[in-house]
Formats: structure tokens, C-alpha cells, sequence
């Protein structure tokens, strides 16, 4: 027996007991023929037919009735197999006008259709002046606006269900186009880089189609819980190695985001008049034996599907692979991908696979999975569409199903005061709920899988003392290597450390120690967002949860004005419900309660949504709110800048690329903003340094950052080091070091740098203050984002308080403005008359972790 024939033997063992398969087992599985591919063949369905009996359906294999929308043939890629995109002079338009798309819904819903899917070229506009044009002369600003546009009318006018597989997607682009469709899609095809980079490959000259980049769309669909299809194209060149890492792949993104919907296992089919005319189909028990990995790499949960117009009438041989699916199939119009395989009548597929003792039913384009789970799968704009087509209990599509059109509008948001909104007091009595919410073990996605992603430690070789020669001759010269020596340091070394900080701070900024009296307002914690370090997030059934109205939210901005107030600070969780819009009628009512009160308002995290909400531009939206009475924005949703950390730490916040742009766009409006780093959980000092470093490169272009505020991690209650990824926060030591080496780093660039009583403590502030720190923070009046986390220093700090903190550090204490300028006397009298705090003084509290 040769080797391979043995490898095969111990694999499929391995297949028949349910274990879990490498990629060396599974590439060899792969090439499984004859009486072994039968067997692996049997092993396989048994997988799935364990997921069907699990999902409570059965014996059901799933189809979609679409219709196939082509919006646009052209494309800026340039595929050696492709026959649908084609060239401007082969077409009538470039785009399909509004008319012909309703035209093509309109037939497919008298017909029985429920999906309308979107296909198209990538950004043709960028290769194409015609796509360029058209656009221009439509009033759309690039083809995605376009596609979002159509959708909402197919939705309006049809009762249809978009799917939209407009190619590569940015995290971005998911936020604009996700309230629009219930389900997307593109085919990561290959993770075969060559195909794409050497020069006659299949790809090659197709910049969407670099692997890497297709495989970090699929994980912004994840991170922005959009029910997304992908797939894999065999046959197109790659080997059977690079065939078994794609399964992999998706199967690694299925585990860290659970937004796999389903999995498209298709063969290529050679076309007449294309460069790949010549290449052999890849051959049908090919097909099967690589569905049949799929389905056993995946699992049971997994919905793995074959094209049922490219597998000829081997409609058995599949079903005996393992799918569960037929994909979508259309009794109107062709497989404009595939148009010389003509889509099988569905009444014969209904008897093929009742030939195989299955029966066939038609789900929606968006599987009945995410149709029960509902938030945050299904944004609230498309929950009457879908309902109207859904069978509440299977999640699969009604037979009874009236299509028509439903009016697809923002949700008005309401303002309606609900949930705990007394949680901002109760938070210091009665305390949370619980340490955790109840959907903990699948809203963050899967913990064991986000292991992988973590860095692991640091070797440091680096002298200390050198570093701290070079930092006292040039304190925004110092080199990586010297940054991190410093985060180091302990004993007499840090003491020099934080001394050489402190003299810098006092060269900069004096002696004074800052504070402004201020009132936090969270006006929601309703947020989906899925962040794993977030204690305060909660989905609106949590009994945690709560809304403000706007006459809650302007009577807490009354009595901050009457508490001598010269700043609000206002920010929220991303609650569905809310428009774009209403972050501005929130501003409103703040300026209308208090017009001289100074708004400090809405984190980049917060002016994305709205503007992807709104479909709006970041500069638009920006502009909306400075109109509204915003005056600064918060430098909050940071965390740490790297983008390998954030996918960690959070699971759909906005990439770094985005942050800076927000807080880049606001400074050039005239909008200033701080900048922030929460530090000590997933994270190292390399990414400290690289994050500080950024954010001086950011000042040095705008000078737009007012401040610098260090946030430590608050471990207690946070989802991620619950599930025992994080670690307890940052030590003493690092506090220490981390603040001196930040006025160090920003030396000449940002001259204020804050530290955060509410996470630190007063003894530890009252250390940090001599070592480069000159602002406490505000008076706050009310935390509960920090408390809801486990921080035990209380939700407000009187200015008593404060200043004694300043005066236990040997400095002098001044009340500033938000933006460090000088109070007026009306504000000064008000706040010292309330001691900054208003009513939250009133008696000594208990600070309890959980409630009870």
C-alpha cells in the first residue's frame, strides 16, 4: 500500500468517527475516488443530516425563488473565465435604469419569487468613464449608491428581499448598504494568491480579487452582523492544498463571527470567447468529494449548497455529498453568471430531490437561522418585509405569502423613555443586574477561535537608562526600541521616569491641575454592536436596558446647568432604532435646555452609524451635528489602534482607518476632538507605543486633538476577560509608565494629558499627577460605563475631591473650560455652590460590583 492510499485510509477513519480533520487530512480526503469517495460521501451526509434534525427541519433540503438582477455588466476586474462582465459598447447603458429593475421584480413577484438578487461588476466606475457618467448624470455619487437605491425601491414597490453581491465590500460599505438587504454575498473562490498575482493566472489584473482581500470582507460582514454567502470556484488552477486552506478559511471566519450563512461549493465550467475556454471542467465526483470536506470540515451547522444548473443530473450524487441547499433558482430569469446552464424547473428539482428521499422547501434569501435571532442579524428597517414572507416558526418562507411592496423608511426613533433609565444612580446602590448577559456563549462570536488572534509576549532587551538619557535630550526622538525600554521600567528607573515626565509637563503646561465640571449622558445602552470588552452594551430586552427621551435627556441637562456645568458630555450605545438624524435632535434639545453649555459629543463609532444611517458623507454628517450645537467630539471608540488588537477586543466597531478619518474630517471642520487609549486587556506595549505615535502624527497634520485621556481596562465585568481572554487591566507599574511616556511621546504635539479617576483611583491619580499628568478629567456626575464594568471609584467626583487629589500631589487645582480656557465667574459661583455634582452628593453610597 503506497503512502497516499494509507493517508486516505487513516482520514477517513478519522471522517467516520467524527473527529475533528487538519488540512493535511482533509487535502487528502479530497482526492477521494470510487468506493472511498462513496464512503466519505456517507460519512459527510450523516453530518448533515445531524445539522438538519439539530435545526428541527428534517430531511428538508432549501431553495430561494429569485429573480436575477444584472445592475451592471461592467466591472474593473478582468477574470480569465468570466462572460458576464463585458465592455461599454456591447451594452445599451451601463447600468440597468430604475425602470427595467422594477420591471424585472415586478414579473418575479407575479410569479412567486421572494428574492431579488443583485448582481454586478466591481466599482466599474473606476475602470469605466461610461459607469463614471451615468452615475454623475444620475445623481449618484459611485454604483453602491446606486445598488442601495434600487434596493429600497424593489423593497417598496415589490415586497421583494434583496441580495446583494456587489463584490468587495469595506466594514463601511456593509453599514451603508445592511439596512437595505437582509442577506449578502460574494464568492471568496480561492485563497490561491497566485492565481491572482502571476501573470496569466485567472485572476491576475483583478485587484478584487486579491484573497486577502476578499477574506477580510468576509470578516466585515461579521463584524457587521450581516448574514453573508461565500463559497469556493474549484477547478480554475488552484491545487487541491490550496483547495483545503480556502474550506479552512471560511471556516475560521464561520467561528470568530457566525455570519457564514451559507457555503457555495461550484465547479467551473469552461465558456466560449473567454482567455480559460480551453480549461477541463472540473469533474462532477471532483465536485462531490470537495463538497463532501466542505460540509465534514464546517460541520453540521454549516448550510453547504451546489448550483443545481451546473451539476448536470448528478442531483443525487450532491444531495449524497451533503448539501442542504439548491441556492437560488428563478423561473424568470437566467444565470446571467452561468447563462448556458439553464436553472432546472423547480417542480423537477422538488422530484429530484424526493427521488432521494428528501424534501424540498423554500427558505427566504436570508436563512431561517438569522430570521429567528433576529437583532442583530436583521435590521429593524427590513423586519416588516421580512415577516411578511417569514413562517414564524420554522424561520423558512410562507406558503401563504402575499408579495407586494411595504414602505422601507428610518425608524423615527421615538425617544420613548424605557428600560432602567434610573440606572445612572441605581448603578451606585443597587448595582447591575448581573455580571453578564444571557446571550453571552454566541454574541461576541467564538471565544476559542479569537485566541489565534492574540499577540503573544514580547522578549525586551533594551537598556533603560540609555533610553532615558535619549529622552531627557529629545523626548519626541525617541526611537521604538526606546519607548518600549521605558514601559519597563521599575524601581529608581521609573521614579526617573515619571520625574523626567513631570518636568516636562511643567515646562508645558505649568503646575495646575485641571478639572471641568461636566455631566455624562448616555441617553441609551441599547447597542448590537458586539464589542467583547463592553460591560455596558445590552440588547433592549436585557433588563439592564434603557432609553432616555429627549425631556429625560434635557431635564439631566437642566439640572448639570444648575449644578454649575460648563460642558455635557453625551454619547450612547448604537441602538437600531435610531436614525441618523437623531444624534442632531439630540443636540437640539441640549442647546435649547443650555445654548452656553459646550456639547462634547458622539465618538467616531457614533458619527458612522449616523452617517451610514442617514447615507450620508462623514464631512456631511459632521457638518450636520456642528449645525446642531455640537462643539467638540469625544476621541472615545479607539481602544487601541491596530487593527489586529481591535478584531479581538471588538467584534463590528469601526477599523482604524475609519476612526481617523472621523477624527480627522471633524478637525478640518473646525470640530476639535481628544484622543483616547483604553490600554492593559489584549493589547502590548509595542502596541502602546505604535498607538501613541499615531495619534502624534494625527496632531502634527490637524492640531485638532485638545487633550490625551488614558483609560485603563476595567476587567470585572467585561464579556472578554470573563470568557478568560484579557487580563485583569495593567499593573501599577504600567499606569505609571504609560502616562509618563505619554507626555514623553507627545512632547511639542498635545500638551494636555489626562488621567481617569474613575479607573485609576484617587491614590493612583495622585501618583500619575507626578509623572506627567496635568488634567483629572471632569466631575461627571453621573458613569455608568465604567461602573457597569466593575470600577469601584464611584460615578461622580466633587470638585472638593478633586482638588484634594491635586493637593495630595503638591499642585495648585483650576477649573477649566472643555477646551482649557478660563470658566466664567456666573459657572465658577454655580459649581462651587454644588460642589460640581448637583444632587449626586447627597449621602454616602455603596458601591456594589453586581446587584443582588
Amino acid at each position: 500500500m503506497d503512502a497516499t492510499s494509507s493517508a486516505l485510509r487513516r482520514a477517513l477513519a478519522r471522517a467516520r468517527d467524527g473527529k475533528t480533520l487538519d488540512r493535511s487530512e482533509a487535502t487528502t480526503l479530497l482526492q477521494a475516488r470510487g468506493a472511498q469517495l462513496d464512503d466519505l460521501l456517507t460519512y459527510a451526509a450523516r453530518t448533515r443530516d445531524a445539522g438538519l434534525d439539530a435545526a428541527g427541519r428534517p430531511g428538508v433540503i432549501t431553495y430561494s425563488r429569485k429573480v436575477f438582477i444584472p445592475l451592471t455588466r461592467l466591472c474593473r476586474d478582468r477574470c480569465g473565465y468570466c462572460t458576464f462582465a463585458t465592455v461599454p459598447h456591447k451594452l445599451d447603458a451601463p447600468y440597468l435604469s430604475p425602470d427595467e429593475v422594477l420591471e424585472i421584480a415586478r414579473r418575479g413577484a407575479e410569479m412567486g419569487c421572494k428574492e431579488a438578487l443583485f448582481t454586478l461588476g466591481d466599482r466599474p466606475e473606476d475602470r469605466w468613464k461610461q459607469a463614471r457618467e451615468w452615475l454623475d448624470a444620475h445623481g449618484y455619487d459611485d454604483t453602491l449608491s446606486y445598488v442601495r437605491a434600487m434596493a429600497i425601491r424593489v423593497l417598496e414597490e415589490t415586497g421583494l428581499l434583496p441580495h446583494l453581491n456587489p463584490g468587495v465590500l469595506t466594514w463601511r460599505d456593509f453599514q451603508r448598504l445592511k439596512p437595505v438587504a437582509p442577506s449578502m454575498g460574494m464568492m471568496l473562490e480561492t485563497t490561491a494568491t497566485r492565481l491572482f498575482s502571476e501573470r496569466g493566472g485567472p485572476h491576475f489584473g483583478s485587484p478584487d480579487k486579491d484573497p486577502a482581500v476578499r477574506l477580510r470582507v468576509l470578516e466585515d460582514a461579521g463584524r457587521t452582523n450581516v448574514p453573508f454567502t461565500t463559497g469556493i470556484l474549484i477547478g480554475i488552477g488552484e491545487t487541491i492544498e490550496e483547495r483545503a486552506d480556502a474550506i479552512f478559511e471560511i471556516r475560521r471566519t464561520m467561528r470568530e463571527y457566525g455570519a457564514i450563512q451559507e457555503v457555495i461549493v461550484q465547479n467551473f465550467r469552461a465558456k466560449p470567447d473567454t482567455k480559460m475556454r480551453d480549461t477541463p471542467d472540473a469533474d462532477l465526483a471532483e465536485l462531490a468529494a470537495t463538497i463532501a470536506v466542505t460540509r465534514l470540515v464546517l460541520g453540521p451547522k454549516a448550510r453547504v449548497q451546489a448550483p443545481p444548473n451546473l451539476v448536470g443530473d448528478q442531483f443525487a450524487l450532491m444531495l449524497r455529498a451533503g448539501i442542504d441547499d439548491w441556492g437560488g433558482v428563478s423561473p424568470l430569469t437566467p444565470d446571467h453568471v452561468n447563462p448556458e446552464r439553464p436553472w432546472p424547473q423547480i417542480d423537477e428539482l422538488s422530484e429530484r430531490t424526493a427521488a432521494a428521499g428528501f424534501a424540498l422547501r423554500e427558505r427566504l434569501t436570508i436563512y431561517p437561522e438569522y430570521v429567528r435571532r433576529g437583532e442583530p442579524w436583521l435590521d429593524p428597517r427590513l423586519d416588516a418585509h421580512v415577516a411578511a414572507l417569514a413562517d414564524p416558526a420554522t424561520g423558512l418562507a410562507r406558503d401563504d405569502a402575499v408579495l407586494e411592496g411595504r414602505p422601507w423608511q428610518e425608524p423615527d426613533g421615538g425617544f420613548q423613555a424605557s428600560g432602567r433609565t434610573d440606572l445612572h444612580t441605581e448603578i451606585d446602590t443597587t448595582g447591575r443586574t448581573s455580571d453578564r448577559r444571557d446571550d453571552f456563549d454566541e454574541v461576541y462570536g467564538d471565544w476559542d477561535a479569537l485566541r489565534d488572534r492574540m499577540s503573544a509576549p514580547q522578549r525586551f532587551d533594551s537598556d533603560i537608562r540609555t533610553a532615558l538619557a535619549r529622552a531627557e535630550q529629545d523626548p519626541a526622538g525617541l526611537s521604538d526600541d526606546e519607548a518600549l525600554a521605558l514601559l519597563h521600567a521599575e524601581g529608581p528607573e521609573l521614579d526617573a521616569l515619571a520625574k523626567l515626565a513631570d518636568d516636562l509637563r511643567r515646562d508645558t503646561v505649568g503646575d495646575e491641575v485641571t478639572y471641568v465640571v461636566t455631566r455624562n449622558i448616555n441617553f441609551t445602552n441599547v447597542c448590537y454592536t458586539g464589542c467583547r470588552f463592553c460591560a455596558f452594551a445590552q440588547r433592549r430586552t436585557d433588563a439592564d436596558a434603557y432609553t432616555l427621551s429627549l425631556r429625560q435627556v434635557g431635564d439631566r441637562v437642566d439640572e448639570a446647568w444648575a449644578a454649575g456645568a460648563t460642558e455635557i458630555c453625551m454619547q450612547g450605545g448604537i441602538h437600531p432604532d435610531m436614525p441618523g438624524t437623531a444624534y442632531f435632535d439630540l443636540a437640539r434639545e441640549v442647546k435649547n435646555r443650555a445654548p452656553d453649555i459646550h456639547l462634547h459629543s458622539y465618538s467616531p463609532m457614533e458619527v458612522v452609524n449616523g452617517a451610514s444611517r442617514a447615507d450620508m458623507s462623514i464631512r456631511e454628517w459632521l457638518e450636520g451635528a456642528k449645525e446642531a450645537g455640537v462643539d467638540s467630539l469625544p476621541g472615545t471608540a479607539a481602544e487601541i489602534l491596530d487593527d489586529d488588537v481591535r478584531w479581538v477586543l471588538t467584534k463590528g466597531k469601526l477599523p482604524t482607518d475609519q476612526w481617523v478619518e472621523v477624527v480627522t474630517t471633524a478637525h478640518e471642520i473646525g470640530l476639535p476632538t481628544t484622543s483616547t487609549m483604553m490600554y492593559g486587556h489584549v493589547d502590548t506595549p509595542s502596541h502602546w507605543v505604535a498607538h501613541i505615535r499615531l495619534l502624534r502624527s494625527i496632531q502634527e497634520r490637524t492640531g485638532g486633538f485638545s487633550e490625551f485621556v488614558l483609560l485603563p481596562f476595567v476587567h470585572h465585568n467585561s464579556p472578554i476577560y470573563l470568557a478568560g481572554l484579557a487580563r485583569p487591566g495593567p499593573t501599577v507599574r504600567e499606569n505609571v509608565a504609560v502616562h509618563a511616556l505619554a507626555r514623553i511621546l507627545l512632547h511639542g504635539a498635545i500638551p494636555n494629558i489626562q488621567t481617569s479617576w474613575v479607573k485609576l483611583g484617587d491614590e493612583l491619580c495622585t501618583r500619575v499627577l507626578q509623572g506627567g499628568v496635568n488634567d483629572l478629567g471632569g466631575t461627571l456626575m453621573e458613569e455608568t460605563i465604567s461602573r457597569m464594568a466593575g470600577s469601584e471609584n464611584g460615578s461622580f467626583k466633587p470638585i472638593s475631591e478633586l482638588e484634594e487629589i491635586a493637593a495630595r500631589a503638591g499642585r495648585p487645582a483650576r477649573q477649566r473650560t472643555t477646551l482649557y480656557g478660563e470658566v466664567p465667574e456666573e459657572r465658577l459661583t454655580a459649581s462651587r455652590r454644588t460642589d460640581g455634582i448637583g444632587h449626586f452628593g447627597q449621602g454616602k453610597l455603596n458601591l456594589p460590583l453586581v446587584g443582588t
